[in-house]
């Protein structure tokens, strides 16, 4: 939780370290200034000061403000623009858009009966779903539209995209729902400017949730900061601990410390374990002896041979 940052925030920066690469002309760059001071209202020379004293800007920062929207355009385009088309025809069968008659009930026989009184001429669908509907379709004589067909429920949106305009389809289960439906109208997304834009918007913003989840995972593998100072804390306190262990009942055999046939005697033993790296040594991993020296060690004085 210590390493989390605000979700905004962490967008922003993940944005402008895409677009720092992006160039724009100097007629871009002004168009861009040209459209934003517009967007807000900023006039003259003392509109656009009151503006930046309002929120704390420079002229520089200001430009460069108005001209970050042009940069992620124009990296939505380089990064995306040549697979739109591709994209296009995959989102195509979601985009198309629908004109749609509709009547729903839970009762099976109703809907049976519906059914054949449309289908026989007997009384008009909007008749029949002003009467029989229990959904809010019922104020609209059962008409539904035009939405796009990743609307509606997938079970109704498969049939009504298998449908003919004008074909009735008789009573299908869709949830806990029996519905009666008619495709009044078949209407084909175009790939005009506002299509393209809307692609790249999607594509944008499926790159960032992607960059964002990157990131968090890279923060939830690394150790919190407690975790950090609880680890830290118990190093000391291991250390401390085998500074402070007291030495062996029996200590070792003393190593020979001098070519002198007779034993040193058993007071100067500390002081010798105590300068002996060996494996022997149950501490010799404390090169400094601290673990086995004791608190007055005896003077050990050197061999003159």
């Amino acid at each position: 939780a210590g390493y989390q940052m605000l979700p905004k925030f962490l967008q922003e920066l993940i944005i402008d370290e895409a677009i720092a690469g992006v160039d724009c002309t100097e007629e871009e760059k002004s168009s861009a200034c040209e459209q934003f001071y517009a967007q807000n209202q900023i006039t003259d020379d003392a509109a656009r000061q009151t503006w930046l004293q309002r929120f704390g800007m420079t002229q520089s920062q200001l430009e460069a403000l108005a001209v970050r929207g042009l940069r992620i355009d124009k990296f939505k385009q380089d990064k995306w623009g040549i697979k739109l088309e591709s994209y296009f025809l995959e989102r195509k069968g979601t985009l198309d858009k629908v004109i749609y008659s509709l009547i729903r009930t839970k009762d099976i026989g109703i809907a049976q009966e519906v059914y054949f009184r449309i289908n026989d001429g007997e009384q008009t669908f909007a008749e029949l779903a002003r009467e029989y509907s229990q959904g809010p379709e019922a104020q609209t004589d059962g008409l539904i539209g035009p939405v796009e067909l990743n609307v509606p429920h997938p079970a109704l949106a498969n049939l009504l995209s298998r449908s003919q305009p004008g074909e009735l389809s008789p009573p299908t289960r869709v949830g806990e729902w029996m519905v009666i439906v008619r495709l009044e109208r078949f209407i084909p997304c175009q790939m005009d400017d506002t299509m393209r834009q809307r692609l790249l918007d999607e594509q944008f913003k499926k790159w960032l949730q992607e960059e964002m989840q990157a990131v968090d995972a890279v923060f939830a593998h690394a150790p919190s900061p407690d975790s950090v100072n609880s680890n830290a804390a118990s190093s000391i306190s291991n250390s401390s601990t085998t500074a402070t262990a007291s030495p062996p009942s029996k200590p070792p055999s003393e190593p020979v410390t001098s070519r002198s046939t007779t034993s040193s005697p058993p007071s100067q033993s500390n002081s010798a374990i105590a300068n002996d790296p060996s494996p022997s040594n149950p501490n010799s991993s404390d090169t400094t002896g601290a673990s086995s020296m004791p608190s007055n060690p005896p003077r050990v004085e050197p061999n003159p041979t």
